[in-house]
């Protein structure tokens, strides 16, 4: 595993959990308002090993519920099932994987081996505009993402959905087309854009939207979902 960030604690990652969250380098996505552009080579050296964190959660199993495995885009690493699954075995934490959606066979294969237990999936806009929000996706990534979307909508793991939205980004008739693309998920969230001098293209200019914004993308959303709500909002 390439992991080149590592947070020892977590109350927000991992709902319901007290968690230490791992981020993992490189990303198959370019989306200009990433705020973890660091992460993104996939020339990136290794800043933490293996067993420098099964260290610490041998230090620190007691006090963790969870574990959270980020990026970049996690499902990029090969070796992601069995680190997973070396978690399970040891310290026996609930593992909740962050993803973009566009490995399906990864994500397939770590469900059938019981070795996630919550996958947040970002939909990073619909589907007309994905290209613009993700910086690269083209059809035929979008068709893995629908497939990604149908294991978790048509499984029993616990699982959300979830955009970042950016007022320069994204506008109404990119939520009019996100309820028809993700029909039938459980919990969709609205998350507001963070301004940060780490996010990948400052010159575009985006800004956290207003809440009113926000909540009127929610309404056109939730008609196809199970519950749609806003994080991080005041």
């Amino acid at each position: 595993m390439k992991i080149c960030g590592f947070m020892k604690t977590t109350l927000l990652d991992y709902p319901g959990h007290v968690a230490c969250t791992i981020f993992t380098g490189g990303c198959n996505f370019r989306c200009p308002y990433c705020h973890n552009s660091e992460l993104l080579s996939m020339d990136l050296p290794s800043e933490y090993s293996e067993e420098e964190i099964f260290a610490f959660l041998r230090k620190r199993k007691a006090l963790l519920e969870g574990v959270v495995i980020s990026g970049g885009e996690p499902t990029l690493q090969p070796d992601l099932p069995d680190f997973a699954a070396r978690i399970k075995e040891a310290f026996g934490l609930d593992i909740k994987l962050d993803t973009n959606g566009t490995n399906p066979e990864m994500l397939e294969l770590m469900l059938k081996r019981g070795l996630l237990d919550f996958v947040s999936m970002d939909i990073k806009s619909g589907p007309s505009g994905y290209k613009k929000a993700s910086g690269t996706a083209s059809e035929a990534m979008l068709d893995r993402i629908r497939q990604s979307m149908a294991l978790l909508i048509g499984g029993d793991i616990n699982y959300e959905f979830r955009t970042t939205v950016a007022d320069g980004l994204h506008e109404r008739k990119d939520f009019e087309e996100i309820g028809p693309f993700i029909k039938g998920c459980r919990n969709y969230y609205l998350q507001c854009y963070k301004e940060s001098d780490m996010v990948l293209d400052l010159s575009a200019g985006f800004r956290p939207p207003k809440k009113e914004e926000l909540l009127s993308y929610a309404e056109l959303v939730r008609p196809y979902v199970g519950r749609v709500e806003l994080r991080g909002i005041d």
